[in-house]
């Protein structure tokens, strides 16, 4: 899943998308309330980070509308906005937390965790055969010794995992995992799937990585 900022300031948001990028999540950028609101009501997002005052709609607007149709995706509000009565009003509105501008980006990325940490009875933790991948320590086991990926490695295999048993077109596991957003060698993916099974060890009765023939991959129970 995706992150995205709404920020009309362009410097703040390059920031924020090179930052998050360094930590190996996914993000799209709005610079306008109109075009941040189309986006996150496209429901590809697990987390919001919304500026308050923005062009066309307010971060407060987007707030409220989104919460209609997704009550339960956390919301962060960078703002320079810091009385309580309008931390209060933006709490009603249906904000999970805020930050205030100027900001450290190293708090933020605190506060990001702690808004996707997994809710009691939820799992950080995927399985398929004898793989494991844990989003919260960053650790992929097979038979459980530890499998050393690299962090593109073990966001695809994230995103095959997150999709079980469901076959993944090419088109948006480079969209979903690169970032790419149009015509691309899709390729690249056949590289990194190899690697993949050369680190997993996987052998011929192990194929829980799947080629679907002229679509994609499929991570399966055998």
């Amino acid at each position: 899943m995706r992150r995205l900022v709404v920020e009309d300031e362009e410097g703040i948001a390059a920031f924020l998308k090179q930052g998050l990028l360094e930590e190996s999540y996914m993000v799209d950028v709005a610079n306008d309330g109109q075009k941040g609101l189309q986006l996150a009501l496209s429901g590809d997002y697990n987390l919001l980070l919304l500026d308050w005052m923005l062009p066309g709609l307010s971060g407060i607007e987007i707030c409220r509308r989104f919460r209609i149709d997704f009550p339960e995706t956390p919301i962060i509000f960078l703002t320079a906005k810091d009385k309580v009565d309008e931390t209060i009003f933006g709490l009603q509105s249906g904000a999970n937390d805020f930050i205030k501008k100027p900001f450290h980006f190293n708090e933020l990325l605190e506060r990001i965790k702690v808004q996707l940490r997994p809710k009691t009875g939820e799992h950080d933790q995927f399985t398929l055969g004898d793989i494991t991948l844990n989003t919260e320590t960053h650790e992929v086991r097979k038979n459980n010794l530890e499998v050393h990926l690299t962090q593109k490695e073990f966001a695809l295999l994230e995103y095959l995992l997150r999709n079980k048993g469901k076959v993944c077109k090419r088109t948006l596991i480079i969209e979903q995992v690169w970032d790419i957003h149009f015509e691309y060698n899709t390729g690249v993916i056949d590289v990194y799937i190899n690697a993949i099974r050369k680190k997993l060890g996987l052998t011929d009765k192990e194929m829980y990585i799947q080629t679907v023939r002229g679509i994609g991959y499929v991570a399966k129970e055998l």
